[in-house]
């Protein structure tokens, strides 16, 4: 069975919530500490404490750095505000990169490492419209981001997972303190780099998602809803600073394995939206464009939508994988503003064509079955409209005949 990961974002993420929620699940944090230790970073430590958020018990990652400037420990525990830690301790993606360079992470690690570093620095540099090589990052530059982003990473590589599944994303609500100023909740940063990720708000009027808690997520999740069917084998809570009085600051990690939904099912989405101003010829060609991009299945339905206006409720079921495609298509072949779609699982039963002979020449018969007993059988429709005119007869005519064949071939059919 395949490992699944499940970052439940109730309350956030953040890049200290994460390692703290690995290590809450069993993450050894002397193996943490050997991967990290390589960074050349004179005068950081790091340590776990366990911790209750709202009656939760948690652990809590911190970072501790001795800075040579002034003498001084600072303790680097991320607060959900994003501001900088030390003014000088901004750093260029040059020398980040050499830093990741000397982590003890597998190539494939440092890699991803210097890619979310890149995404960071692009978005930082999209924002305030500067070269990336002109980018020195500040919050995420500091001691405690590269920490959080590199030993992410470890992590992500000691879990094992082949499939990694976010919650949508609570992001809080209010105003952040920045390096750049005052910003309302999500920081521009971390809406960049959540992307097209599902977000809300909740009633905790702080910054519940970083950018580096958003970098993490977009990286690895393959995909955002429920959680996913499996057996949980660990839990980690990794907490935050602050002790809500209502809901626990922290983020939980589910590791396990995937359950089996029936030795036929798989996960698809479910993509819908409704449309009331469009020229009805248009629908035809986006079915058709829909199913090229690999949708399982396209529908409509007829709808009475908002003012009382006749409508159209358009339905695609496609795979994880081809929901961005999917979703890029309704847009651009129809005139929808908006969409929602869910991942669910969908059973199928097995199917398969057997050509059958038949005084009207070979056609086609769908072959429905579970656990090898046939359960339904019909004849190709295409196959039967073509005999149908080719020999002058209606179309139930020539399936009455398909079907009297099919059922005097030997076992009556049941195949």
């Amino acid at each position: 069975m395949p490992r699944v990961l499940y970052f439940d974002c109730f309350s956030g993420i953040s890049g200290d919530m994460t390692l703290g929620a690995f290590l809450d699940a069993g993450l050894p944090i002397a193996d943490l500490k050997r991967a990290l230790g390589s960074l050349a970073l004179p005068g950081v430590h790091i340590h776990a404490d366990r911790v209750l958020r709202t009656g939760v018990a948690a652990t809590k990652f911190t970072v501790h750095a001795h800075d040579a400037e002034d003498g001084h420990t600072h303790d680097n525990g991320h607060r959900h505000d994003h501001g900088p830690a030390h003014a000088h301790a901004h750093r260029s993606l040059p020398e980040i990169f050499e830093l990741i360079d000397s982590a003890a992470l597998s190539s494939t690690g440092r890699d991803r490492a210097k890619q979310m570093f890149q995404r960071l620095a692009e978005a930082e540099a999209s924002i305030h419209q500067m070269p990336v090589d002109q980018v020195h990052l500040h919050e995420v530059g500091a001691i405690d981001s590269i920490i959080d982003i590199v030993g992410a990473v470890f992590a992500m590589e000691w879990a094992s997972a082949d499939r990694i599944v976010c919650s949508p994303l609570n992001v809080g609500g209010g105003m952040v303190k920045s390096a750049h100023g005052v910003f309302p909740v999500p920081a521009p940063a971390t809406v960049k780099l959540l992307g097209d990720a599902p977000i809300y708000a909740g009633a905790v009027q702080k910054e519940l998602v970083t950018p580096t808690g958003a970098l993490i997520a977009t990286t690895y999740a393959e995909a955002f809803g429920p959680v996913p069917a499996m057996a949980v084998e660990r839990v980690g809570y990794g907490a935050g600073d602050r002790d809500d009085p209502s809901t626990p600051n922290v983020l939980r990690v589910l590791i396990g394995q995937a359950a089996a939904v029936g030795p036929h099912a798989e996960r698809v989405v479910v993509i819908e939206c409704e449309i009331d101003d469009m020229n009805p010829q248009i629908f035809g060609v986006a079915m058709e464009r829909l199913y090229a991009a690999g949708a399982l299945e396209v529908f409509y339905v007829a709808v009475q939508m908002k003012k009382n206006r006749p409508g159209t409720l358009l339905t695609v079921v496609c795979r994880p994988e081809h929901r961005t495609a999917i979703a890029d298509i309704i847009f651009r072949e129809t005139t929808t503003i908006g969409l929602r779609y869910s991942e669910t699982n969908r059973e199928c039963l097995d199917r398969e064509h057997l050509a059958v002979e038949t005084p009207l020449g070979s056609i086609r018969v769908k072959i429905a079955s579970r656990n090898g007993r046939v359960l339904n059988a019909a004849p190709e429709f295409d196959d039967c409209a073509k005999a149908a005119a080719a020999h002058n007869l209606s179309v139930k005519e020539v399936q009455a005949i398909v079907m009297h064949a099919y059922g005097n071939l030997p076992g009556g059919g049941n195949r």
